[in-house]
């Protein structure tokens, strides 16, 4: 009979630590992507020597002298 028990015990122990947690889609860990890093770690991934192209605030805006066509 106690056998039994301890063994029912340890059952119970080992199924009781077994809990599985469900996040909503929303809150699961993103892994950051090329366009959500930060400018230096973009460089540092792609091995360039600057880390102006990837900074939103770097970016030359278009000037419409630039973009009519010369004849």
């Amino acid at each position: 009979m106690r056998r039994f028990t301890y063994l029912m015990f340890l059952l119970m122990i080992g199924l009781s630590s077994c809990v599985m947690v469900k996040v909503p889609p929303g809150q699961a860990k993103k892994q950051a992507t090329p366009a959500k890093a930060a400018p230096g770690q973009v460089k540092k991934t792609t091995g360039s020597k600057s880390a102006a192209p990837y900074a939103p605030g770097q970016q030359k805006k278009a000037t419409p002298a630039a973009t009519k066509k010369k004849n």
